[in-house]
């Protein structure tokens, strides 16, 4: 079964195993998170919305949240994947108040029963196909699944994904580890849809395994390595890849097109946040929510975080969400059956480390 439907999107608007434990201004992080301290909300995320230097949306949303609050973020960072794990390890004895993570990642953690209900203000301004009728999470900032090249050596990208076989890419490239990094799951994904079927995708992958150099727990340590030439080739995603760009100048987003003379393809992969099922600080947990899909978060997605904002009522209009869309210009977007991939998500990493023998 494909896990794929073919749509368009006019309006890109409209459109990793370690844990790093990452403290910064407003926010910090320890491997037990939870605390006593009433003022405190402990989020467990996916990487790539926090800056490289502090200068990320969550950096500027958490800050500003606390001033607002007193309310003191505790951040622990990882893998979509891991951070799901972590969380079902610890549901006896809770750490985490809010679970940010890709699809299909948000409905595994939603049939584990990690999540709890809660629509946040503003939610309302979501599309309803595009967030849960159970309300266990709710789409936080849009993104795109993409890959990334070396702009310096190699200032023209490939164009199709038989342009990866290439031996010049020989242990130039790396894509991060599906089952683990929601950007490495995106890859097989889209390789599904773009072959049209499970097993022409795993027989592409199987070939491309003598260039890849290895796994890679995080996509977004796969960007600096891009940058600096270790690497020519890399996947990751819109929003990261665009924010680390401010400053990693060698690094070009391109999409792969199925094959010659095909339009090149990708997909929404949308940053969703739940409220953790019997969270310690879920009251803190709800105004968090309630805060980040506020207006002026939401209109800072573009502008500080290189994203797309989730709400419909809102036209970002600064100059990187002009520039985003140039980039998506003439790129054809499908949309995943996301509850066929988190169903079958066990299966489909299996299929991929027998293709590839990892």
């Amino acid at each position: 079964m494909s896990p794929c439907t073919r749509v368009r999107a006019h309006s890109p608007a409209a459109v990793v195993l370690a844990v790093t434990a990452l403290a910064a201004t407003g926010c910090g992080g320890t491997g037990s998170a939870a605390s006593g301290d009433d003022k405190v909300v402990t989020v467990y995320s996916a990487d790539g919305l926090k800056g490289e230097t502090g200068n990320g949306w969550y950096d500027e949303q958490f800050e500003a949240f606390e001033r607002k609050t007193g309310i003191k973020v505790k951040y622990v960072e990882g893998g979509s994947g891991e951070m799901v794990q972590r969380t079902d390890r610890e549901k006896n004895n809770t750490q985490a108040d809010v679970l940010v993570t890709l699809p299909p990642f948000i409905q595994q953690a939603d049939s584990k029963g990690l999540l709890a209900r809660y629509v946040p203000e503003g939610a309302a301004h979501i599309p309803e196909d595009q967030r849960p009728a159970n309300g266990h999470w709710t789409p936080l900032v849009n993104n795109y699944f993409g890959f990334i090249h070396n702009t310096d050596k190699l200032p023209k990208p490939p164009t199709t994904w038989e342009d990866l076989l290439d031996a010049k890419y020989k242990d130039k490239l790396q894509y991060s580890t599906p089952g683990v990094a929601g950007d490495g799951t995106a890859l097989v994904i889209k390789a599904v849809h773009d072959f049209g079927g499970r097993k022409a995708a795993m027989d592409y992958l199987g070939r491309l395994q003598k260039n890849n150099v290895g796994p890679s727990s995080s996509t977004s340590k796969l960007a600096p390595k891009v940058d600096k030439g270790e690497l020519l080739v890399a996947n990751g995603d819109v929003q990261m890849n665009y924010a680390q760009a401010e400053t990693m100048p060698n690094l070009g987003i391109w999409f792969p097109a199925a094959r010659k003379g095909k339009a090149p393809t990708t997909f929404a992969l949308p940053y969703s946040a739940g409220l953790v099922k019997g969270a310690p600080h879920a009251g803190n947990a709800k105004k968090l929510l309630d805060f980040l899909l506020g207006e002026r978060p939401q209109r800072e997605v573009s502008s500080i975080g290189g994203g797309f904002t989730v709400r419909e009522d809102i036209e970002a209009t600064d100059d990187k969400a002009k520039e985003l869309a140039r980039l998506m210009k003439g790129v054809e977007v499908f949309r995943p059956d996301w509850d066929e991939v988190a169903t079958h998500l066990d299966s489909y990493v299996s299929d991929w480390q027998r293709a590839t023998g990892s």
